[in-house]
């Protein structure tokens, strides 16, 4: 009995053993492209985001001529496009992205981020308006905010950069552009208010902390604000500082402010030293 069932069961193996080497040479394949598709897309995530930028866009060039009508692939190049700042080539990839059947609003967004680059304002301000109201993200605030910024819509642009600085957890970077935008009007009071709350957030960030002293010295307050700063970074702000008060009128308090900015660097700071030495001049 047992030898009965012994050969019963080396049957059914061989039978089985057989229907496998009759399976199609395609399901094989298929079974091979599937593991390609996935190791294929941790190479893409790899190379958006770690690989050299422009052995990213030759990766992704290589891979968009053998698959010209995948979306995900058109992607990656118009990214790594922006990555190695290219911005032209990286709008025209991105005007194919957008205008395939596939295409999303946040590819969308990134069409009109890639115009603002290449400085097309206009153009991006018109992809701006294709994407629906209800599509509510950072980045598509930050980009609206700054439309209205070059056209001088304030209205608009302080309503774009508020609603932004509520849809990010990391809201430093829109609050210093939030602040430019004030100083650039002359609201200084405006936007030093802004810079400090960008500061807040992020204490590391040295050009809000530039743009900061240049508020502050738009207002003839030459004293360097109570923030975080290092000996070198002291020493760039007390320059930023002198250099505003001489283009507001204050030439000695901007040679005294040169001096202190030289004798607070820890090394030689030739830049002031040749700013100093034009003004004693």
């Amino acid at each position: 009995m047992r030898h009965s069932l012994f050969v019963t069961l080396c049957l059914a193996g061989a039978v089985t053993l057989a229907a496998c080497d009759k399976k199609p040479a395609s399901e094989v394949n298929r079974a091979f492209r599937d593991v390609n598709v996935v190791d294929e897309s941790n190479m893409n995530d790899i190379m958006m985001t770690v690989a050299d930028p422009n052995e990213a866009v030759a990766y992704f060039k290589r891979t968009a001529a053998d698959n010209p009508d995948r979306i995900d692939v058109q992607r990656g190049l118009a990214q790594s496009l922006v990555r190695a700042r290219r911005p032209a080539e990286a709008a025209t990839v991105w005007a194919q992205v957008a205008a395939h059947p596939q295409a999303t609003n946040e590819d969308r967004v990134e069409y009109a981020d890639a115009l603002i680059r290449d400085g097309k304002w206009e153009e991006a301000d018109r992809e701006l308006d294709k994407i629906p109201p209800t599509f509510e993200t950072y980045k598509r605030y930050r980009l609206e905010a700054m439309v209205a910024d070059s056209n001088k819509e304030w209205q608009k642009a302080d309503s774009f950069y508020e609603v932004a600085a509520g849809l990010t957890t990391t809201p430093a970077g829109v609050l210093n552009n939030w602040g430019y935008s004030k100083l650039t009007r002359g609201d200084f009071a405006g936007a030093e208010k802004l810079f400090g709350e960008a500061l807040r957030q992020d204490s590391a960030m040295f050009t809000a902390k530039n743009n900061l002293v240049l508020a502050r010295g738009a207002q003839r307050n030459y004293s360097l604000p109570v923030v975080p700063m290092s000996q070198v970074e002291r020493a760039q702000l007390l320059q930023t500082l002198g250099l505003t008060a001489v283009k507001q009128g204050d030439i000695e308090t901007g040679k005294t402010l040169m001096r202190d900015a030289i004798a607070t660097h820890p090394q030689h700071f030739e830049e002031a030293v040749r700013a100093l030495s034009a003004l004693e001049a």
